[in-house]
């Protein structure tokens, strides 16, 4: 999410650094890219401090296109209406600004444009429906706007549904059902992460079109409340829908074995088949180390902490040229390279050509 809001002071982290492991600075290089496979991040993050030499090594890494969080998703009514409209307005014009290195885009045909000219094609996420409002009509109104995918929920109960740590979480709710098929109608594609699973299942049942689950990894593996099991891993790929593997090291593991990943990665395409699965990596670009100031910047983001689940990044996928580590993982775990193309891109370019156009 954009970096926009106030940071905390520094003391405020002093408590949590000490309970932090010690942990060095590994910087993530791969295989240089090949210059011809489609990077998609179906869920990563944009930051207007990124310095120009840093987006210059992203681009390097292959990444040509990327969906973003406009906003905290965590508020409700009216803020999150006015938030959202904000947060949209906010990234156009910081994009805009940076006409060098991205294209804010609203179909996959600017995808092509962004290739060849070396750019970033940048899509727009909301990671909740609150903004919607129960108003139906709001759809039209941030869809006209450019907002291309929506959460169902974020982590609680909301008009749509249930979040994944909701204790007594509904399912798809009645306006739930009205929004899916609204989205469906206006060519928004439908995401669940971080719904429960009631929600997600029902979503996936109720959806004509195909849905993504941008960015989980897979509860028969590591029991995390924001994981999704087989099952429904298998119901989303059986309607041809995507899950987006995230980076999330809290949500595969408590140590810093990156393997763990890539056990994740390959266990959805066991799951779900090679089409059906790709990167969302929910992950900052910078090179994150774990100081006063970052901790103070992830509490004023997240408004609380558990020392315990950090840091969330793992260090050797630290840094803007992580898709080359990935790339390479994958590749010695034994995907052939237009298995691993589907995964680190066009898996998620079929979605959205079939969905947003």
């Amino acid at each position: 999410m954009i970096d926009r809001r106030q940071f905390l002071a520094g003391a405020a982290a002093m408590p949590l650094l000490a309970g932090l492991p010690n942990i060095s600075f590994a910087e993530a290089t791969g295989t240089p890219w090949n210059g011809k496979t489609l990077i998609f991040d179906a869920m990563g993050e944009l930051r207007d401090v990124y310095e120009d030499s840093l987006v210059e090594e992203m681009l390097a890494s292959g990444i040509r296109s990327i969906c973003v969080t406009l906003v905290d998703p965590k508020v409700q009514g009216q803020k999150a209406y006015n938030d959202t409209m904000e947060g949209l307005l906010y990234y156009n014009r910081f994009l805009d600004s940076k006409p060098q290195y991205y294209m804010r885009t609203t179909t996959v045909k600017d995808i092509a444009k962004a290739r060849e000219q070396g750019k970033i094609a940048v899509f727009y996420l909301t990671q909740n429906s609150t903004h919607f409002m129960r108003n139906l009509d709001n759809v039209d109104v941030f869809y006209d706007m450019g907002l291309r995918s929506s959460q169902i929920t974020y982590n609680y109960q909301n008009w749509a549904g249930a979040g994944c740590m909701e204790i007594n979480g509904s399912g798809l709710t009645t306006f739930g059902h009205e929004l899916v098929e609204k989205m469906n109608d206006i060519g928004m594609l439908v995401d669940t992460s971080h719904s429960n699973e009631a929600t997600t299942l029902d979503t996936i049942n109720a959806s004509k079109e195909p849905i993504i689950i941008s960015h989980t990894c897979c509860k028969d593996l590591f029991n995390h409340p924001r994981n999704m099991p087989d099952r429904i891993l298998r119901r989303l790929a059986e309607k041809d829908g995507l899950v987006g593997i995230t980076q999330m090291r809290g949500f595969m593991t408590k140590d810093q074995n990156s393997q763990f990943y890539y056990d994740h990665i390959m266990h959805a395409i066991d799951v779900c088949g090679i089409d059906h699965v790709c990167i969302g990596s929910d992950r900052d670009h910078r090179r994150l180390t774990m100081t006063e100031e970052y901790i103070a910047e992830l509490i004023a983001e997240e408004g609380h902490i558990n020392a315990e689940e950090y840091p969330l990044y793992f260090e050797d996928l630290n840094g803007p040229r992580r898709m080359e580590v990935i790339w390479d993982n994958l590749k010695n775990r034994g995907l052939s390279e237009g298995q691993l193309e589907k995964v680190m891109g066009q898996n998620v370019y079929n979605l959205y050509e079939k969905i947003i156009g």
